[in-house]
């Protein structure tokens, strides 16, 4: 059976990328990014939208069955926190459509949040954390069992690479398998070295998900201890 959300019509929605499949072997789950509060409806595609859009294609291209979510709000809205409660409605109802299915969450922003909220639903196998909007104040307990990737830009002026570096410490204190790259030259809206934030995602999930291998340098980097695996440098296109 389907689930909702109160006191919504159209949204939230799971947006397919491409041909949707009967019956696929992996999910993604995609979270684009929003404003801190806004109660503006989700409905319209703004650029955060967009943003992710050819990181969804890339990932689809390869297999899995990719779906954007449209958000009922535009904003986090704290106590709230609107969007997690629609990326969680959005598990249950992957999960309902696809029993058994593992789903990987790729989240930029207030979506990486919203992803590593999430993390705890029991399809979940794998979350990728883009420049993730965090604030000090975001568990780790649910990311337990998962394999989790965050990356962030060093020229970031939205969100703060020292809260994203503190979060990934107090999952890997907790046994977390988690990984945190540093992306020289890059800032939070992933046009500069776009690229290399494609392609690290893609390989990530890929390989969290079994269709394609371990990266080595994501498998290396999640080996590390720390410091150096949740300061790992992406230098060069990572093709």
């Amino acid at each position: 059976m389907r689930t909702a959300l109160p006191d919504t019509i159209a949204l939230p929605r799971l947006e397919p990328v491409g041909a949707e499949q009967d019956t696929p072997t992996a999910v993604v789950l995609v979270l684009h990014g929003g404003r801190a509060h806004s109660r503006e409806s989700g409905e319209r595609k703004r650029l955060t939208y967009r943003r992710m859009v050819p990181i969804a294609r890339g990932i689809a291209a390869a297999g899995p069955a990719v779906y954007l979510l449209r958000y009922r709000f535009r904003g986090w809205n704290a106590p709230a926190r609107d969007a997690l409660r629609d990326a969680q409605w959005a598990l249950a109802e992957l999960a309902g459509r696809f029993p058994g299915v593992p789903v990987a969450l790729v989240g930029h922003s207030m979506g990486g949040r919203a992803a590593l909220g999430a993390a705890g639903a029991a399809n979940v196998v794998a979350v990728c954390a883009l420049a993730p909007w965090l604030d000090g104040s975001d568990p780790v307990v649910q990311l337990d069992g998962r394999t989790v990737l965050i990356a962030h830009g060093d020229r970031e002026r939205w969100t703060d690479p020292a809260e994203s570096f503190g979060y990934a410490l107090r999952a890997k204190e907790r046994g977390v398998r988690v990984c945190r790259f540093d992306i020289p030259g890059a800032g939070h809206f992933m046009i500069r070295r776009a690229r290399d934030w494609h392609t690290l995602t893609r390989r990530f999930v890929l390989g969290e998900l079994g269709v394609e291998p371990v990266d080595p340098a994501i498998a290396n980097a999640l080996r590390e201890p720390t410091p150096n695996g949740l300061r790992a440098q992406l230098h060069g296109a990572h093709a």
